[in-house]
């Protein structure tokens, strides 16, 4: 907003050629975010503790260490939602479409989450929406992204598919590449949801994969770069650094009143929100594979639980204590903050990989 406001009045005031870039914009919806945050934040905890009463039902079947958890309140990713939009639309091109593919799904998977946490509540159980329902619902939203992206993208980038290590290789999937956006947008969501169980671990990773993609959105979206790096020119894309700017100062903000013992979780409201965005900004920055690089941390927690539900149906043994994989460790005696500050360390490998393929091509 405050680019389409200034931006065009640089040329007769100096001060206001400032707003035509990315870089001071991006930096600038971060602070924000993180100052709102902050500020919010006290408030924001106290009125969802006056709300829910006894806070986020605890798992009977989960770890014991958990149980002391009783009473702290979710749906903390509320002030992530409200901070990053905010911040967002204050500091980006609010023409650019782009900006909006990421900010609908942010938005859309935000409400979803919110709903599942309210009938968690409702119902005093860890039982939400139905999956069914929440897959559909989840791919309804993740439609309306790609749709935008589709009418506002031209051939080939819209339908292609790029392979990281090649330079300009896009692989022409047509219309199959609509459900495989959804699917990373969906599965995106529900695999940063599934690492949401500690304190903390959830949002370092996302900032992790935030920051990589903000990298990633201003150089595709640069044309001298994105032609020095031999990567697909995604015009427009640039913006989106600013949507991942704010990702990254909300993040910091929740961060202080989740860190451990937590004051507030971010609860489905906040993980499927993420989760959501970095599925979408994979899709509009043309790097999805690389997301499953970068965001390699919430595969092996997918994954984790993947094979446990199968072994158990095939053969009823069970091949991790209990999954996701963080609650196999936390059984295994590792303190949680060891936990995530291990995993953590291991997001920030898979990151360092994921951005490697930008040069190595």
């Amino acid at each position: 907003m405050l680019y389409n406001l200034l931006a065009p009045y640089a040329d007769e005031t100096l001060f206001f050629n400032i707003f035509r870039y990315i870089t001071f914009r991006t930096g600038g919806a971060l602070m924000t975010a993180l100052i709102i945050s902050f500020i919010i934040g006290p408030y924001v905890i106290k009125w969802l503790k006056k709300k829910q009463g006894r806070g986020q039902p605890i798992r009977e079947d989960g770890p014991e260490t958990h149980f002391k958890k009783q009473g702290t309140p979710t749906m903390g990713g509320l002030m992530i939602l409200f901070s990053v939009t905010l911040s967002t639309l204050l500091w980006s091109d609010i023409t650019n479409p782009y900006i909006w593919v990421v900010v609908i799904c942010f938005l859309g998977f935000g409400l979803i989450g919110f709903v599942d946490d309210y009938y968690k509540l409702l119902g005093g159980s860890h039982k939400g929406l139905s999956g069914k329902l929440r897959l559909v619902l989840e791919a309804g939203v993740a439609t309306i992204g790609i749709a935008i992206f589709l009418y506002n993208t031209s051939s080939p980038l819209d339908m292609g598919l790029a392979i990281p290590f090649f330079k300009d290789i896009l692989i022409n999937l047509g219309w199959f590449f609509v459900p495989f956006a959804i699917f990373v947008i969906v599965g995106t969501a529900n695999s940063v949801n599934l690492t949401d169980g500690l304190d903390g671990l959830a949002i370092g990773p996302v900032m992790i994969a935030a920051t990589c993609f903000g990298i990633i959105s201003y150089l595709v979206g640069h044309i001298v770069f994105a032609n020095y790096l031999q990567l697909n020119y995604v015009a427009g894309a640039g913006e989106l650094a600013i949507f991942c700017g704010a990702l990254i100062g909300a993040g910091l903000g929740f961060l202080w009143f989740n860190a451990p013992p937590a004051m507030v979780f971010m609860g489905d409201t906040g993980s499927l929100a993420a989760g959501g965005a970095l599925g979408a900004l994979a899709v509009a920055t043309k790097h999805e594979i690389v997301l499953a690089i970068i965001g390699g941390l919430f595969v092996l927690e997918t994954i984790s639980v993947i094979v446990q539900v199968a072994s158990f149906k095939l053969t009823g043994k069970r091949i991790f204590r209990m999954a996701p994989l963080h609650h196999h460790f936390e059984k295994k005696g590792w303190a949680e903050p060891t936990i995530v500050i291990r995993f953590w360390i291991i997001a920030i490998i898979l990151a360092l990989v994921g951005l490697a393929t930008l040069k190595l091509r």
